[in-house]
This record gives structure tokens, C-alpha cells and sequence, in this order.
């Protein structure tokens, strides 16, 4: 919460307790008060030490708040949704609205700061935090405003995708968002953007008609086909290398808020058929169709299992000639497929604690599922009651493959699914074994892969980085020396310029 809503809710609980609003703005102001220099790390991990009055500059220049260790609010802001991250920031930086976004880019470019972006903080890595850098969390930056008429949705930088599905689809419009409604706007549009949606409306950054956007020297920009379209081309596949998104206009469609949706579950002794069905369905299913497939072993040693999780958004009368491949893998152990409400889809698999437990994955995109995989998929999973294990594919293809691979910096376009291997643990119970086990699964199923997804960036030499961005490398590279010469922002799927 911003200082006002922080006092508010202060003054009420004080009051009850016995104190005055007097001594509840003093103890306040003597938390949030910035006592001596900061010390911080540069974005080449040099140490300096920040001027007190410089940050009491900042601080005073802003509607928002600057946070630092032992403020309150500063544990919300610089936690992210792998628990297994634990960073410190030496200052957060919550703004109220673009001009803080603006002094908050100007005070990191002019220290060197080494700068997080958070918004929904859904970075498995963890690059929207950062240890003795500048976070900017956005959290304080969401609203959505709906046009129908011009099927248009302008959304702030800092928004959640539930918040859009919300308004987009009262009014039966809908692009596409993800499949977990707490993921930010601004880290999944700038990667690409995946959906249940996405094979008939194509990637969410496909949907973008234009951004606004504060660059690394501060300056708010517009970005469509016709204004810096340079930027505009490299923002939709670039991640977040040019600067902090403040606004997106989103392209809607209609769509019935009435899809069918749920799961089919089987033993794990059927993951091979299941796999071989899934195969089948990635070469001919409509766009309106959209299926997932998991192979999961719980811990504990619960039984694990093999299943599909669809969401099929065409004409009903249509649903059982498109389900019928499925269908075909006869009664499973458990069926949810059922007519279900999109905005509630979007939030079923929405965790209600994403924060208990720690995760390690490795992902790829392939262009086909062939029987040499599936072998290499069942034959090397392997479960452990002390850890979730899953596998699993997300659905590509439709349009998302029709659009040509320059038309925007996304080059990805000839993947037919996503392949995920995830493990996660209570925290402090994760072994060496559990992560050697991943890393040697995942040497199998890697030369399969073509690439993988932006957002899903880890540690990865910058060699490999760059090779993902295939054909679109040099022309994001030209942009990126343009509106970002001294790689302010870098932690993401990073083009560093070169000198």
C-alpha cells in the first residue's frame, strides 16, 4: 500500500488501540525515514554507496513510495513467486503513475543501478527482484479501461490477467492471457504471451496495437506501426530490454464467455497413449481447441498420473467430433470436462499459496511430438515422495504459427507446444539429487527442442540467448543500442550492446 492508504488504515487501527493519528505519523515517518547512504550494486555489480539526500530526493519527488529494508511493505514487494528466490533490493520503488516510473528510470540510469521490474512476479528466475539493486514494482500501477466499440483494451503496465479477462469479458470480448489470472500483463505480452485462446487469436503480443513505454533515459514514448515502430516491432518478442511498459492497447475479439473446459485423468501407466493421442491432436486439432498434456507424481507418494487439460471455446454442436480423439482413450479415473465460465478457467490452476513452496524447471519449444520423444519422455520421468515432478506440454500452433517469423521479434512461430519439466519442494527440503535428476532428464529431452521461451530465462551463457532470438537477433540488437545503449535493462532474456 502508498503512504496514504498505509496512514489510513494505520489511524483506524491505532485509534482502536488508543493511539493518535500525531503519534501514528510520527512512527511512521521514523520507519519510512532514510537515516545514511545506501549501499547498493551497480548493473556490472560494482559496490557504491547512494547519497542520503539523494534518496530523500527521490523520495520526496514521487506520489508513490521508496521502501527500503525494514519498511513496511518491503517484504511484499521484493518476494516473487518461486519461494526458492530470496533477494534484497536496496530500494523499492512503488509508483503511483507514469512520472514516478520516469524519476524512478532516471535515479537507476544516473547510480548505475542495477534495476528490477516486477509486476506480477511470476519470473521463475527471479528477475523481477534483485539483490542491492532498484526494484520498481508495479503492483500500485493496475487498471483496465474497455472500449467495445472499437474492441480495444487499454491496460496499465502493472496489471494482473485476471483484471483484464474481468472487464474484457463482461462485455464479451476477450484476448489473449495466460492461464494463470495472477500473472502480470507487462512479463507475459512482452515474451510472447501464451493461452487457451492463443491458437485462434494468436499470442497476446500479437493482440498489441501499441505501447506506451519510459525508455532507459527516462522519456515516455508511444510505440505503434506508425510512432517509433522500431520499438513497437521489438517490444513484442524482446522482453523487457527497452524499458518499463506503463500502458498497453490490447486488439479484442468476440467470444462466447461459455466454453468447455476441465480435464481427462489416467493412471501414469498410460502416459505413452496419452502422449501418442496428444501427438496426433497437435497436427490436426481446430484453433478453436486448446489441450495441454501432464504426466505428474505428486509428493508423498501419492499415485501419479497421465492427463489432458482442455479448453475448447468453438460451436458446442462441434465439441464431440473435436473431443472424439480423446475420447478414444476410453473412461479415465477422473472426467471434469464440463461447459464452465472463461474468466473462472482462467483461475482454476490459480495457486492459493504460490508462495510455500521452491521450483527449479528447465523448457523448450518443439515443432513436432515424435515417437522417439514420448519414448525419451516415459522411460526417463521418474518421481520422488519428497518432491512434485511434472511434465508437461503447452498447446502451439493455429495462428500463432501463421504469423510470418519477422512481423514482430517473437521467432518462435513454428513450435507446436511448449515442453516444461518443473520439480518443486517444501522449501528447505530440495536435495542436489533432486536438481542432478532434472538437469540429466532434461540432457535427453533437450535435442528435441527448437529454442524456448523468452520468459522462462535462467542463467543461460549469452551465446545461447542470442541464438534464441534466431533471424530477429541483429535487428533487436539495433534497437536495443537505440533506446538502451548502456543495458539498463538487463535482467531478462538480455541483448547486451555492444560497445
Amino acid at each position: 500500500m502508498n503512504r496514504r492508504n498505509f496512514l489510513r488504515a494505520s489511524v483506524a487501527a491505532g485509534v482502536a488501540a488508543g493511539a493518535t493519528s500525531t503519534e501514528l505519523l510520527a512512527a511512521y515517518e521514523a520507519a519510512t525515514t532514510v537515516r545514511s547512504e545506501v549501499e547498493a550494486v551497480t548493473g556490472d555489480g560494482r559496490a557504491i554507496a547512494l547519497e542520503k539526500a539523494a534518496v530523500q530526493e527521490l523520495q520526496a519527488g514521487l506520489r508513490g513510495d521508496v521502501l527500503m529494508p525494514g519498511n513496511p511493505g518491503y517484504d511484499d514487494s521484493r518476494r516473487v513467486l518461486n519461494a526458492g528466490i530470496d533477494k534484497y533490493p536496496a530500494l523499492v520503488v512503488r509508483p503511483a503513475g507514469v512520472t514516478d516510473v520516469r524519476h524512478a528510470v532516471r535515479f537507476a540510469s544516473d547510480n548505475e543501478l542495477l534495476l528490477a521490474v516486477k509486476c506480477g512476479g511470476h519470473s521463475w528466475a527471479g528477475k523481477s527482484t534483485c539483490d542491492g539493486g532498484m526494484q520498481i514494482d508495479l503492483s500500485t500501477l493496475r487498471h483496465v479501461r474497455v472500449d467495445p466499440r472499437m474492441r480495444r483494451a487499454w491496460v496499465a503496465g502493472g496489471s494482473l490477467l485476471g483484471e483484464m479477462d474481468r472487464e474484457t469479458m463482461a462485455l464479451g470480448l476477450v484476448t489473449t492471457a495466460g492461464t494463470v489470472s495472477h500473472t502480470g500483463v507487462g512479463g507475459l505480452t512482452l515474451g510472447g504471451g501464451f493461452g487457451r485462446v492463443a491458437r485462434r487469436f494468436g499470442l497476446a503480443l500479437d493482440n498489441v496495437r501499441a505501447v506506451d513505454i519510459v525508455t532507459a533515459d527516462g522519456e515516455l514514448r508511444h510505440a505503434d506501426a506508425e510512432q517509433h515502430p522500431d520499438l513497437y516491432w521489438g517490444v513484442r518478442g524482446g522482453g523487457g530490454n527497452f524499458g518499463v511498459v506503463t500502458n498497453f492497447e490490447f486488439g479484442l475479439h468476440p467470444m462466447k464467455r461459455e466454453v468447455l473446459a476441465g480435464e481427462l485423468m489416467f493412471p501414469i501407466d498410460r502416459a505413452r497413449d496419452v502422449l501418442r493421442v496428444y501427438a496426433d491432436m497437435l497436427e490436426t486439432a481446430p484453433d478453436e481447441l486448446y489441450v495441454d498434456a501432464i504426466i505428474m507424481n505428486p509428493p508423498g507418494g501419492a499415485p501419479g498420473m497421465a492427463a489432458v487439460s482442455i479448453c475448447y471455446s468453438g460451436a458446442p454442436a462441434r465439441a464431440d467430433a473435436v473431443l472424439s480423439p480423446i475420447r478414444k482413450l476410453g473412461k479415465p479415473l477422473q472426467d471434469t470436462v464440463a461447459a464452465r465460465d472463461y474468466v473462472e478457467v482462467q483461475r482454476r490452476f490459480d495457486n492459493d499459496d504460490p508462495r510455500s513452496v521452491g521450483e527449479y524447471m528447465k523448457s523448450g519449444f518443439i515443432d513436432a511430438l515424435p515417437d522417439a520423444l514420448i519414448d525419451r519422455v516415459v522411460e526417463g520421468f521418474e518421481g520422488d515422495p519428497g518432491r512434485s515432478t511434472t511434465l508437461f506440454f503447452q498447446h502451439s500452433g493455429g495462428a500463432i504459427g501463421r504469423v510470418p517469423v519477422d512481423a514482430t521479434a517473437f521467432a518462435h512461430r513454428d513450435a507446436v507446444a511448449s515442453m516444461f519439466i518443473l520439480i518443486s519442494w517444501p522449501l528447505g527440503s530440495v536435495s542436489d539429487d533432486d536438481v542432478r535428476y532434472l538437469r540429466n532428464y532434461w540432457g535427453t529431452l533437450e535435442p528435441f527442442t527448437d529454442g524456448w521461451y523468452t520468459n522462462e530465462i535462467s542463467n543461460e551463457p549469452q551465446r545461447v540467448v542470442n541464438s534464441n532470438y534466431q533471424g530477429n537477433f541483429e535487428r533487436l540488437l539495433e534497437i536495443k543500442k537505440r533506446y538502451d545503449p548502456h543495458n539498463l535493462f538487463r535482467l531478462n532474456a538480455n541483448i547486451r550492446p555492444m560497445a
